[in-house]
């Protein structure tokens, strides 16, 4: 069951945020991770969220999910991306709802 990395991101420094991603890309990727969602214009539903970018990673697992982010190449990057932006952060399961179609692999 994969796991998936969900943030709400405000960059504040453009090209810090582009010396963050060639590093932090490259380490996502090892650590088994792929974007999903990476949206610089999600269209607000209900309430009152209105966040600026939305980007959701998936990982195989939330085990992997979990080891990506606390491992060293990743802890390095923080500091990075925290110079370059304001954000939020969860990790969430993901699942297989009951009676959903099996992908036809033939």
């Amino acid at each position: 069951m994969p796991g998936y990395m969900i943030f709400e991101i405000e960059i504040t420094d453009r090209t810090a945020w582009d010396a963050y991603r060639k590093v932090a890309g490259p380490v996502m990727a090892q650590g088994g991770g792929r974007f999903v969602i990476n949206s610089t214009d999600p269209e607000p539903l209900e309430g009152n969220w209105t966040p600026p970018t939305i980007s959701v990673v998936e990982f195989p697992s939330i085990e992997a999910a979990r080891d990506f982010y606390n491992s060293p190449a990743y802890q390095a990057t923080i500091p990075m991306r925290e110079r370059a932006s304001r954000g939020r952060g969860i990790l969430v399961d993901g699942f297989s709802a009951p009676g959903a179609a099996k992908e036809n692999t033939t």
